[in-house]
């Protein structure tokens, strides 16, 4: 049995759900919390507790950590029209934030893999009141911009790392502090969620349809800006959005076909208001993603998924 916890932003770009949804699916998985950061009043948590609803899990404590209004994020994260994403209206089940620092920590202590799949501000307050906690844990997250992006796929620069610009101080901290393995931008650009698996999630259950409206949903809000499948000749033409956070997931459990980690020194320095990771011979070592299979994971996704 492999234990998890799962930290996440749920409730905004939809891969957080296919990534919540993966680690349900997966047998021998035990999800021992999951947390939520940049929080909105406890309405992420509430979305979270939802889709575990739909799955019939709802043993699994949810809490909601770092909220917008602590002043940790830049700019102001906001939540898509809720009546486009989900089928009824959700409640907010706001808590103190300590209490995700506390589910957080009694899920290290049990042996849990940490997967960061948002901003990485709970884990830099786990540190805070805890010290000393992050440096014990097996962590996997979602971000780092180190590697050029390959030819084919969208180049984005490292403003677009959603999850370590977000809130750099925190990252640069989890960054120096702890001993995590990257699963950076630059290789999950190569995954999508695409509409031909639509049929399939709406004939496997009600998290499975849940995942297809919302990724019909993201595609509608997004697709007048840049019909992005068609623009970059290596990306499914069908692609209706990428799977940062279930890549991460998959490889946090093992996955490993098409895929290299390699270790790169790596030191962590804040210029123009960004955070940068750069390769450094006196770097502090760092485990990286650098090289995936693209479409066999997004068909092994999809595989777990729609069972």
């Amino acid at each position: 049995m492999i234990k998890v916890h799962l930290d996440t932003d749920l409730g905004g770009d939809t891969d957080d759900l296919c990534a919540l949804a993966y680690l349900l699916k997966k047998p021998d998985v035990q999800i021992t919390g999951i947390t939520t950061n940049t929080e909105l009043d406890g309405k992420r948590a509430a979305y979270t507790k939802y889709a575990l609803n739909l799955a019939n899990r709802e043993e699994i404590q949810v809490k909601s950590g770092a909220d917008i209004k602590e002043g940790y994020f830049r700019g102001n994260p906001d939540l898509p029209t809720e009546s486009d994403f989900w089928p009824e209206p959700i409640v907010a089940t706001p808590n103190p934030t300590d209490q995700a620092i506390d589910l957080l920590k009694s899920s290290i202590d049990q042996g849990s893999i940490v997967i960061g799949i948002g901003s990485y501000t709970n884990l830099y307050l786990l540190d805070q009141k805890y010290p000393g906690t992050l440096n014990k844990a097996k962590i996997y997250l979602m971000g780092g911009h180190i590697f050029p992006i390959r030819d084919g796929y969208p180049q984005w620069g490292n403003e677009m790392d959603w999850n370590v610009q977000v809130d750099i101080k925190s990252a640069k901290y989890v960054l120096e502090n702890s001993s995590p393995t990257l699963v950076p931008l630059t290789v999950t650009v190569e995954t999508a969620i695409q509409s031909s698996h639509i049929d399939s999630l709406n004939n496997s259950d009600e998290l499975g349809k849940l995942m297809a409206k919302q990724a019909i949903a993201f595609n509608d809000k997004y697709k007048h800006i840049e019909p992005i499948g068609k623009r970059y000749k290596n990306l499914p033409d069908d692609l209706l959005n990428f799977q940062h956070d279930a890549l991460t997931c998959a490889i946090a459990l093992g996955y490993n076909q098409g895929i290299k980690i390699q270790t790169v020194p790596l030191k962590f320095e804040i210029k123009d208001d960004h955070l940068y990771e750069i390769q450094d011979q006196n770097g502090k070592s760092t485990n990286v993603v650098t090289q995936i299979d693209g479409p066999s994971f997004n068909q092994h996704w999809l595989d777990v998924v729609s069972k």
